[in-house]
């Protein structure tokens, strides 16, 4: 079941909240948040031009137009602080609460052993692609395609949601940060916003085909199990792009996608900030 969102949630309630103080100044009252607000959610932030921003005591980018990107963990229960300073110096300061999410269980069967528990020589090459993984999630590029909602990258049912605690042949996993969109192997995958690609690999063990996009300020969508990659690193894609291919390699029982969002390492819920709430059927 997919959460209902409210994506462009403007934040007055927020501003009138405990703790939301602002300094006297024509600037006061120019941060905007839109979002879910619920825990594994994109927050985008919209605030006077050349202003800076702190996400709990850490700057951010933010863009020439006053646009800039945080992220709400899976499992958040504290409140983000965020601080602003304006061209004028005229500050502002706002506490964003996450929204609490009930996650599902989910137990898959029938996995090969191999992917479930691997041995130590493949344990490291696991290790080793993760790794580069994460170098993609930490490009900071000034872009702003994030923004603005996006579209589901292929066409299909959902069979698995964000934040399900996994269970693989039985044996407690780490939850599910993505969403599974079932599909015929071969449908093509859209870019679901402008991006470039920070990562393309045909064939890496649990992950088979990947592909990261880069969408600005820390924030990429990640496209696992392909059986064809369509774009190479560094190329900049469009919304709309086709970027490879539904299929089932790596840790899969069957072809489907696996849709991930990162706010550079912080996992997030792209259901949560698309267009529609499930994807147009194949």
């Amino acid at each position: 079941m997919i959460p209902r969102r409210a994506f462009l949630i403007e934040t007055m309630a927020l501003a009138l909240a405990p703790g939301c103080m602002a300094a006297p100044s024509s600037s006061a009252g120019h941060l905007l948040l839109s979002g879910s607000l619920q825990q594994g959610s994109l927050v985008i932030g919209r605030t006077q031009p050349h202003a800076h921003v702190l996400v709990n005591d850490t700057p951010v980018l933010v863009s020439a137009g006053g646009i800039f990107a945080l992220g709400l963990q899976y499992d958040q229960k504290r409140a983000t602080e965020l601080a602003v300073q304006y061209a004028d110096g005229a500050t502002e300061t706002r506490s964003v609460q996450p929204v609490p999410r009930t996650y599902e269980i989910q137990k898959i069967n029938g996995l090969p052993e191999k992917f479930v528990s691997p041995p130590p020589d493949i344990q490291k090459r696991i290790d080793d692609e993760n790794v580069r993984i994460a170098k993609a999630r930490e490009v900071n590029s000034p872009g702003t395609a994030f923004s603005e909602p996006f579209d589901w990258p292929t066409t299909g049912v959902i069979s698995s949601v964000f934040g399900s605690q996994r269970i693989l042949n039985g044996i407690p996993k780490a939850p599910h940060f993505g969403v599974d969109i079932a599909a015929p192997e071969g449908t093509p995958i859209h870019a679901p916003a402008d991006a470039t690609v920070s990562l393309a690999e045909p064939d890496f063990y649990l992950t088979g085909g990947t592909t990261v996009l880069d969408h600005g300020h820390g924030v990429c969508t990640m496209y696992i199990h392909q059986s064809m990659l369509k774009v190479i690193a560094g190329r900049a894609v469009k919304r709309g792009d086709i970027i490879g291919l539904v299929g089932m390699k790596g840790r899969a029982t069957g072809p489907h996608l696996h849709w991930g969002m990162n706010w550079f390492q912080m996992k997030l819920d792209p259901s949560l900030s698309t267009r529609t709430p499930a994807p147009a059927k194949a």
